[in-house]
């Protein structure tokens, strides 16, 4: 930067092409898009504010390199150009000479390139994300919500990150949604479509964007909304908020995670809470003023509750509820009260967590999406979401249960390479040789178990499949085949650079898992268990999201 005047001050100052430096602080006059920050994981966590105006903006913790840098993450301050912004930090001061602006992000030139990037996975540009948030459909874009720190790879300072797709598979990451405020960090929550303006927001014939959300502080959690005009690219807080604020009920902070759907049926608005040990119900009229309802106790975080046809008949249909953990229960609502038929089933398992399902999908399916707790060794940025899937409810032998498999739309990733059938197994491993060191595959496979209690298939040691037939386990969880008699498992298996999502017997079962190969094993795709038949064998390449 080239140095266009010096001032002498006695708390010391540098003046670079407007960029003042005090100490403790920093002037900027925004001209550019990005400010990057340096982060260095030797630092302790400080205090930044970023000041506009002379009013704090923001407040955030980050590790600010003051030597080498690990990575860097950015804020977006397109939106401020021409403002000067003063930046604050509590900690290591020396790292506020290394922040800069552009018009690019510092490593845009390697974005989405990275060695450890999925490529058919979301993944944020920089830092840390978990729970899907806001999942909705309006104006032909699927929107994805998400839980995010912007300023680390690490968990902390929840903001709602934002991304858009016409095919829920190639995404555009937007600027952030949601900032924390002054009833706390911005946790889970939902979005819905307010068609009626029921909560008068809407202007210009324009639908309003409403997102329920939970703010968090030391003391307690309660639950606000906001609202968008633009299509979720800006929020404006409800004065209201909270607009719940339950703790004294549940003497409890656990009180969070709001799913908002409109009930039809009952011309009203239903929301499922969180709430100390399960799911409360909500309902209103305009969003702004809830009355509890009832409760469904043994479910944690992220609460969902939608209805679904059993084998695609409409005229006979079952209510889901579910939790973060995959367990569901099957049942009926009457727009107020959730019945369970049975316990509990439990359909996913794995790296999953806090899947959603989007709201007013233009197709009636319902398509969630879960959080993969998978790291990226090495990379700026951490968390990822998984593949989106279609549930539905089909008919077993147990009764009515859920199933759950990638929406068609992924199909137009993967190009078919090889199929083969009634394969050995060591056969099967002497064809599987070639793609040992493949980047990212699709494969599916059908084995039959004849002469063997347990089998399946590994990659460089890695167990991706499992199957014990004695004990019903499947990598580790029981799991009981709708034909116990065949001997046979089916598994649709989604290799990406840094995880694994396997759908078992269509849908039935799925699981993920983070991808760890042993670097000590050089046996690459290895099928094995004694004498087993591999029926059906399929291979597919996979190209990028991101390309």
């Amino acid at each position: 930067m080239k140095l266009s005047t010096v001032k002498t001050v006695t708390t010391g100052i540098l003046l670079l092409a407007n960029f003042f430096l005090f100490a403790g602080e920093i002037e900027i006059n925004i001209t550019k898009r990005y400010l990057n920050l340096p982060v260095s994981h030797q630092q302790d966590r400080g205090k930044m504010t970023f000041h506009i105006n002379g009013k704090p903006h923001i407040s955030v913790v980050i590790r600010l390199a003051a030597g080498e840098t690990d990575y860097w993450v950015f804020k977006d301050v397109s939106d401020l150009k021409g403002k000067t912004m003063k930046i604050t930090y509590e900690g290591n001061q020396h790292g506020l000479r290394k922040i800069y602006q552009a018009d690019t992000i510092a490593g845009q030139d390697s974005l989405y390139n990275e060695s450890n990037r999925p490529q058919f996975h979301f993944t944020s540009q920089r830092g840390w994300i978990n729970d899907p948030n806001g999942l909705v459909y309006h104006d032909e874009e699927y929107h994805l919500f998400y839980q995010h720190n912007p300023y680390e790879r690490e968990w902390e300072n929840m903001h709602w990150g934002h991304a858009v797709s016409k095919d829920l598979i190639h995404w555009q990451e937007l600027p952030t949604a949601l900032f924390p405020d002054h009833l706390g960090t911005m946790f889970s929550g939902s979005a819905a479509i307010d068609y009626n303006n029921t909560a008068g927001y809407n202007q210009g014939g324009v639908p309003a964007m409403i997102v329920a959300y939970t703010a968090d502080n030391a003391e307690k959690q309660v639950q606000c909304i906001a609202y968008s005009l633009d299509n979720g690219r800006t929020f404006t807080k409800d004065e209201v908020n909270p607009v719940i604020d339950s703790k004294h009920k549940w003497k409890s902070k656990d009180t969070r995670d709001p799913k908002v759907f409109w009930y039809k049926p009952g011309s009203h608005w239903v929301m499922v809470l969180n709430e100390r040990d399960g799911h409360s119900i909500y309902t209103s009229t305009n969003l702004k003023e809830w009355n509890y309802e009832s409760h469904v106790t043994g479910f944690w975080e992220c609460p969902e509750l939608f209805d679904l046809p059993i084998d695609g008949n409409p005229s006979n249909t079952k209510w889901v509820m579910y939790g973060a953990s995959g367990t569901y229960m099957l049942g009926s609502f009457d727009g107020k009260v959730f019945r369970p038929d049975a316990g509990k089933y439990q359909y996913t398992t794995g790296s999953i967590y806090a899947a959603q399902t989007f709201n007013n999908m233009p197709d009636g399916r319902r398509v969630q999406i879960g959080w993969g707790r998978i790291d990226h060794p090495g990379m700026p940025f951490n968390g990822m979401m998984l593949l989106p899937t279609e549930l539905t409810l089909r008919t077993t032998k147990d009764g009515p249960r859920l199933f759950n498999v990638p929406v068609k739309e992924t199909e137009r990733l993967f190009m078919p390479m090889q199929q083969w059938r009634n394969l050995t197994s060591d056969k099967a491993n002497r064809l599987m040789d070639q793609f040992d060191d493949a980047d990212c595959l699709r494969i599916k496979t059908t084995f039959k178990l004849s002469h063997a209690t347990n089998a399946g298939l590994n990659l460089f040691g890695q167990r991706i499949v499992d199957y014990d037939l004695n004990y019903n386990m499947l990598n580790g969880v029981f799991y009981s085949p709708e034909d116990m008699t065949s001997m046979e498992i089916s598994a649709d298996i989604y290799i990406d650079r840094t995880n694994i999502e396997v759908f078992i017997d269509g849908g039935a079962y799925s699981y993920s898992m983070q991808r760890t190969p042993d670097g000590n094993n050089k046996e690459g795709f290895h099928f094995w268990g004694n004498n087993i038949e591999v029926k059906n064998l399929e291979v597919f390449g996979a190209k990028s999201i991101w390309k």
